[in-house]
């Protein structure tokens, strides 16, 4: 169920906690991610669907590794608030569907026998690209990863996210056998599908013994349907625990900010049934694609050039970043110009509507979305943007300047050359390549230009197409040369002015 509380600023008395919702009494769902996202999107779809149809899909989440949300949320009787923001209000629900909250590290085998539990009948996740543990060049499982190897090998509770999936699916072949649906809710194109191919090479590589009757069961009892997912979910912060606080009559330690918009796309193919998610506000069709792709190009490929622009124009939040004239002006042009004719626009789908709504989304000034959380995990992030649109251009003819000016932007932030300062904001910023760029920079030297970008590319950052490119790097090494001596919105305007004498491309 989900209770609507007294609106931020009103004067209506504070809830007690004993008129709270309570969770459910049943566990259908075991959720591997606790995190913030998770919190203000699939348990808000989870709470809206169960109050119109009850049933047993109350959701157990599994914390990695931080046990701060999943204390908080067993000392507070498995509530928190989700606070909806906007300039213009501000709304307060309390999604109770949450039945337990586990620590991966701390319970990994309480976390393998919920997935083998007779009862759970989905496993969702939200544990970010970077959490799949597959190689950025050929995309599949990263065998060479210590972890993934550990976890092969059995010798202790599995650390990987695919490693606790199969180690859990093993669990419950040998015990019912009952099938099962693995839903992974992160930002991957065909989520789905590479989940299910990341699922089954670690399976192929544990020794014969365990492998082959697993594999034949994994072929016809569990479901991997793809999906989209869209929610922008800042930081939670005092403001919103004090101001929760105050409209609750107790102290939420790990309220969720979140925007009022939310989207949920999915294939219907669900092993053991599903909630009826669909009177929450998600979508069911045969092709989640164009969805996602028009997610991932548009408003998240668009949303990362915004954050290292901003970033590097010392802008703390996106409100602040999207209001400066010729960062919006690139924000456009990236949009229209490079990513839009890479896709097809689902008939649903009203583009000029989506376009104008994804701009008053990044505007928010109540949100303040900052441009540290936005850049982060860039390399894990770009590599599902920007090469499949770039390649496009390219084997076109074409040059797609906002894309380069986005990776430009990117390196300038992580791995800034020799005496230029890329500000607090894109120092701040976290990304696994960090020391990898470094390195790269200490071998072949920033100020070499095209050769330490080219050296980026040969790396895998954006995977292997681009390589076959030389015009790509060099024009990414041109504009970072424009950002270190003139700045990002000089830049901005070189981009600008370059794409004005590109060929038009045709939808």
């Amino acid at each position: 169920m989900t209770t609507v509380l007294p609106r931020l600023g009103s004067t209506t008395v504070p809830a007690s906690a004993s008129s709270l919702p309570r969770p459910p009494a049943e566990t259908g769902i075991v959720h591997l991610g606790l995190g913030n996202f998770h919190r203000a999107h699939q348990a808000v779809h989870t709470a809206a669907a169960l109050a119109d149809t009850d049933g047993p899909w109350g959701i157990l989440g599994v914390a990695s590794r931080s046990s701060t949300v999943a204390r908080a949320l067993r000392e507070q009787g498995m509530r928190y608030a989700v606070v909806e923001i906007s300039p213009d209000r501000t709304h307060v629900t309390v999604p109770s569907v949450h039945t337990g909250a586990l620590v991966a590290t701390e319970q990994p085998e309480e976390v393998l026998d919920a997935i083998a539990a007779p009862g759970t009948a989905i496993v969702t996740m939200t544990v970010t690209e970077h959490g799949y543990t597959y190689s950025p060049r050929t995309h599949g499982l990263d065998l060479d990863s210590a972890a993934v190897r550990a976890d092969l090998r059995g010798d202790a509770p599995p650390r990987t996210t695919i490693g606790q999936i199969v180690r859990g699916l093993q669990r419950r072949r040998r015990s019912h056998a009952r099938p099962l649906t693995v839903l992974s809710c992160d930002n991957l194109v065909g989520n789905g599908a590479q989940t299910r191919r990341l699922v089954r090479e670690f399976t192929e590589a544990l020794p014969a013994a365990e492998r082959d009757d697993l594999v034949e069961w994994l072929e016809s009892a569990v479901a991997f349907p793809n999906s989209m997912v869209d929610r922008i979910v800042p930081a939670t912060t005092d403001v919103y625990r004090d101001a929760v606080a105050a409209h609750l009559g107790v102290r939420d330690a790990v309220p969720v900010p979140a925007e009022p918009f939310s989207m949920w796309v999915m294939e219907d193919r669900f092993a053991a049934g599903r909630p009826r998610w669909e009177h929450g506000g998600a979508l069911f069709t045969d092709d989640v694609e164009p969805y996602e792709l028009l997610k991932l190009r548009l408003l998240n490929g668009t949303h990362s050039l915004i954050a290292y622009l901003g970033a590097l124009d010392g802008h703390g939040t996106i409100p602040e970043s999207i209001a400066r004239p010729f960062i919006a002006d690139a924000a456009r042009s990236v949009l229209h110009g490079d990513y839009l004719p890479s896709l097809t626009v689902p008939a649903d789908i009203d583009l000029d509507a989506y376009v104008r709504q994804l701009f008053e989304r990044w505007a928010n000034t109540a949100l303040g979305h900052r441009t540290q959380q936005v850049g982060s995990d860039g390399s894990v992030k770009l590599r599902q943007r920007v090469p499949g649109p770039a390649l496009l251009h390219l084997r076109a003819g074409r040059m797609p300047h906002h894309l380069t000016l986005t990776v430009a932007a990117y390196l300038c932030c992580l791995a800034p050359p020799p005496g230029f300062s890329p500000g607090p904001h894109a120092a701040a910023m976290v990304d696994p390549a960090r020391a990898t760029l470094a390195g790269i920079a200490a071998r072949v030297g920033t100020a070499s230009g095209a050769s330490y970008v080219e050296a980026v590319l040969e790396s895998g950052l954006l995977g292997d197409g681009l390589t076959q490119y030389p015009a790509f790097a060099d024009r990414v090494a041109e504009l970072i040369d424009v950002i270190v001596r003139h700045g990002p919105a000089a830049a901005a305007a070189d981009a600008a002015r370059a794409m004005d004498h590109e060929p038009r491309p045709v939808r």
